[in-house]
């Protein structure tokens, strides 16, 4: 079974643009991520997946910087964009990520794609009954489940969110939802507004040395011994995905 990682990344986002090229230690947010997803040691390829739109012809270029396959779609039809990339790819089983996460956590995934393996799973995440904090968020699905989604969504934001058409249909698609222990959703640790900015730039300046990848659970070690940085972005609200 060939395992792909793709990560979905664009310049355009609405809160934080360019976010994706932000640099941190010398690195884009970009890099820090596939840094991070390389550890990972159940996986065959990493593909970026960007858009058509000239504004993200810069991540066609750190993708080609950093040695990392990349492949072009429709801005808009994000699940088509996937789909087509994953068939570009050969890939038989997909773990989507997304490029505002520059703290995602290989260990986590490592498990999740064992847990996915095993069980002959569709669908495993952990972002529907959330315990982990957000910015770890990872999905794992085949590829009968991705081209059903891609034949069969029509809802706009089915389109532009890849995955909601599957964990909508639990009795079509067998799914598992992978939890923590103890709860730790109330941490924020994705890149999506100024004050998430603050946030990974404190945690980096803390944790950060070029030749090590720091565990998660180091950061939650973090955040409980200097309480004050959860307050940086704890009111921040996540945007829907509308059904």
């Amino acid at each position: 079974m060939k395992t792909v990682v793709i990560i979905q990344a664009r310049m355009g986002s609405t809160r934080l643009p360019g976010k994706v090229m932000k640099k941190l230690f010398g690195k884009t947010i970009l890099q820090h991520v596939t840094d991070r997803i390389s550890s990972i040691g159940d996986i065959n390829e990493i593909v970026i997946a960007t858009t058509e739109s000239s504004l993200d012809d810069i991540i066609v270029d750190e993708a080609k910087a950093i040695g990392i396959n990349v492949f072009r779609g429709s801005e808009n039809d994000v699940l088509d964009r996937y789909y087509r990339a994953a068939l570009t790819c050969k890939a038989e089983t997909i773990i989507r990520i997304t490029s505002d996460c520059p703290l995602i956590d290989s260990n986590i995934v490592s498990s999740m794609i064992s847990q996915f393996n095993n069980k002959d799973y569709d669908y495993v995440s952990n972002t529907i009954n959330r315990t982990f904090p957000r910015g770890l968020d990872a999905e794992i699905f085949s590829i009968q489940a991705l081209e059903e989604a891609f034949l069969n969504a029509s809802s706009p934001s089915f389109r532009e969110h890849v995955t909601p058409y599957i964990y909508n249909n639990k009795t079509e698609f067998k799914i598992y939802d992978y939890l923590n222990d103890i709860d730790y959703s109330k941490y924020r640790w994705t890149l999506d507004t100024v004050e998430d900015w603050k946030l990974i730039e404190s945690i980096y300046c803390y944790l950060y040395e070029s030749k090590q990848i720091y565990d998660w659970r180091n950061i939650i070690s973090l955040m409980e011994c200097k309480p004050e940085l959860h307050k940086i972005n704890c009111h921040i609200e996540q945007k829907k995905v509308m059904n």
